[in-house]
């Protein structure tokens, strides 16, 4: 191949990684290739957030549907949200299941008590919540995290960069407080329509994150 089709320019190979990754691309990996293939000195984080808004700006003054964000511990692009109604229609948002209220009450007490165990998911819930921990595990949501120091040493659950990537926040630190939440749910003027940018939408196509399940011993 002719290496002169090829681009060595940082920005350029930024852009590219994080438009080709279906997968939000982090700082590290994007200067680890960059180095690998060039063999020129590693650039800096800020060297990348430098990059990144110039490329935004661009995309900005042309007028392009969409921009690269932060987002679950990496980068990746997304469509801005004037593009939504026409994304819905083309994606046949119908195509698209949400979680049950079971699993996501489920997926809360995870995310707001992790590391937990299930018998702790059980006592917060009040019911057997064994189904609802396997269905997010087979969904990528959450994972086993490691094992309580408690009697009998049970597993330990969070939450997966899949269930970031889902939410569209980069860290846990990004949750919304418990108690925002509550006011925000008491709210009159909180509808329907904002309502549903808090569920999760879950593909049919669920083959991507078949993870194997652990026993529970």
């Amino acid at each position: 191949m002719d290496s002169n089709l090829i681009s060595t320019d940082f920005e350029t190979v930024v852009e590219a990684l994080i438009f080709a990754a279906d997968e939000p691309v982090t700082e590290e990996m994007m200067l680890d290739v960059y180095v690998e293939v060039t063999g020129r000195q590693r650039p800096t984080g800020q060297e990348v957030g430098e990059s990144i808004e110039r490329i935004n700006s661009e995309y900005a003054r042309t007028g392009r549907p969409f921009r690269i964000h932060k987002w679950a511990g990496g980068y990746r692009m997304a469509t801005v949200p004037g593009m939504a109604p026409f994304l819905r229609v083309f994606f046949n948002e119908s195509k698209n299941r949400r979680l049950s209220p079971s699993l996501v009450e489920t997926l809360a007490v995870v995310a707001y008590r992790q590391p937990v165990t299930r018998p702790e998911v059980d006592f917060i819930r009040g019911v057997d919540a064994d189904y609802a921990i396997r269905r997010l595990m087979e969904l990528g949501l959450i994972e086993i995290v490691g094992r309580s120091e408690s009697l009998g040493r049970p597993l330990l659950y969070g939450t997966t960069p899949r269930f970031l990537d889902q939410l569209g926040i980069g860290s846990l630190d990004e949750l919304p407080q418990l108690r925002d939440i509550e006011e925000l749910l008491n709210d009159p003027s909180f509808n329907r329509e904002r309502a549903r940018l808090f569920s999760l939408r879950i593909d049919e196509t669920e083959s991507e994150t078949g993870q194997a399940l652990q026993a529970e011993s």
